[in-house]
C-alpha cells in the first residue's frame, strides 16, 4: 500500500516534467500541446506540436512568454515566424530561464506551459 501511494504521488511531477525537444530547447505540456522554448540571447523561440510530437504550424496562433530574469518579468509578444512563434527580448536571457509561455490558438483557445 505504501509503495502505491509513493507512486502515485510521484505521477503528477512527471507528467509536468521538462524534457529536451528536438530544437535543443525545454518542453513542457501547455494544455492539448506540447511548447519548447528555445532561448538564443535576446531571441526567444517557441514550437509547438501535437501530444505524439508532431509539429505544429504557427500560422494563427499567438503567444506571450513571461520569463523572470535576474527578479524582473520580461514579457515578450510572441508572434509567427515560419514553423515556430518568435519574438525578441531588449536584455540576454538565460537558456535556463523559468516563467510561462502563453498561448493562443488558431480556435481562440488558450493554454499555458511552465517552465522552472
Amino acid at each position: 500500500m505504501l509503495i502505491a501511494a509513493l507512486l502515485l504521488a510521484t505521477l503528477p511531477a512527471a507528467a509536468h516534467e521538462v524534457s529536451k525537444g528536438p530544437n535543443g530547447g525545454r518542453v513542457v505540456e501547455a494544455g492539448p500541446y506540447h511548447v519548447e522554448l528555445v532561448v538564443e540571447t535576446k531571441a526567444v523561440a517557441v514550437y509547438v506540436s501535437d501530444a505524439k510530437e508532431k509539429p505544429i504550424p504557427a500560422a494563427g496562433f499567438k503567444g506571450l512568454a513571461i520569463l523572470t530574469v535576474s527578479g524582473k518579468a520580461q514579457r515578450i509578444e510572441l508572434a509567427p515566424q515560419d514553423n515556430r512563434l518568435g519574438g525578441a527580448s531588449p536584455i540576454t536571457i538565460p537558456a535556463d530561464v523559468k516563467g510561462v509561455v502563453q498561448l493562443t490558438g488558431p480556435d481562440g483557445k488558450t493554454a499555458q506551459g511552465r517552465y522552472h
